[in-house]
């Protein structure tokens, strides 16, 4: 068996092995579950009838901002759970043992997929429940789910180099709050990018969050007929710029955590 297929079988160990903890801390799946719940309805209802939409409506807006929004925080889980491994001293354990290096963050960053499956299912849900709809087909829908899951699996990849380096569970909640919100909110996630201004609106619109956002929209049908095409090259390839995104984010960052964890301490 070569060395590639033993990474795998090591992997799946470790992805394992996260899963089953799910179970033991069931808190964690209790936030999975509510969070998106909440933030759905939150948006939905508080700023449902204040943001105004040209032609269509502000809650099939919203749903694929919730999404993106959602599944780039559920990446945290991943850097989380390492952080939590290293202060405990698992990960010492881990590197003594006669696997892949890489394994235990590709079983980390793989499991992890799950949590954003499970919200992505009750957001879906809940955005079903207040009037959000998918206009364009089964096929397209299901790619615009993937999308959104390979663009956390990448950003969980972000995460993960930060859990490495980070002495504690509790600094890396703050450290990623201070990554995770001008992402997630200086975007078109909530409101359009072009309601922004200067500044602001070109890192909207540059913003890889937005690109998911925007590719989630279309491939839903979530954009209403007669609104203006975007500006800007990003926004209109959002499919495309969210894909090289992904790409770049996991040849910069799985090299990275990798090599960190090799020389964690």
């Amino acid at each position: 068996m070569n060395s590639l297929m033993w990474a795998a079988l090591d992997s799946h160990v470790i992805a394992k092995r996260n899963v089953i903890k799910i179970k033991r801390v069931p808190e964690v799946l209790m936030f999975v579950l509510i969070s998106p719940i909440m933030f759905v309805l939150l948006f939905a209802y508080v700023f449902g009838d204040s943001i105004a939409i040209p032609g269509g409506s502000y809650r099939e807006f919203l749903i694929g901002g919730i999404f993106a929004q959602t599944v780039v925080f559920g990446a945290t889980f991943t850097g989380a759970g390492l952080a939590d491994d290293m202060q405990k001293g698992i990960i010492d354990r881990f590197r003594a043992l006669p696997m892949s290096r890489a394994a235990v963050l590709v079983g980390r960053t793989a499991s992890d997929v799950i949590y954003n499956v499970l919200s992505l299912l009750i957001m879906a849900l809940t955005g079903l429940v207040v009037g959000w709809r998918i206009h364009n087909g089964l096929v397209d829908a299901a790619f615009g789910f993937a999308l959104l899951l390979a663009f956390a699996y990448a950003f969980s990849w972000v995460m993960a180099y930060v859990g490495l380096i980070v002495p504690s569970v509790e600094v890396i909640n703050n450290a990623s709050f201070v990554v995770i919100f001008p992402l997630t909110f200086v975007a078109n996630t909530f409101v359009p990018s072009e309601n922004l201004p200067g500044v602001l609106r070109t890192f909207a619109e540059w913003n890889p969050v937005s690109a998911v956002t925007q590719a989630a929209r279309d491939l839903f049908g979530n954009i209403p007929p007669g609104t203006p095409e975007p500006t800007v090259w990003p926004l209109q390839n959002a499919v495309l710029y969210t894909i090289i995104w992904i790409i770049v984010i996991i040849a910069i960052f799985a090299p990275l955590s990798v090599n960190r964890y090799r020389k964690a301490r």
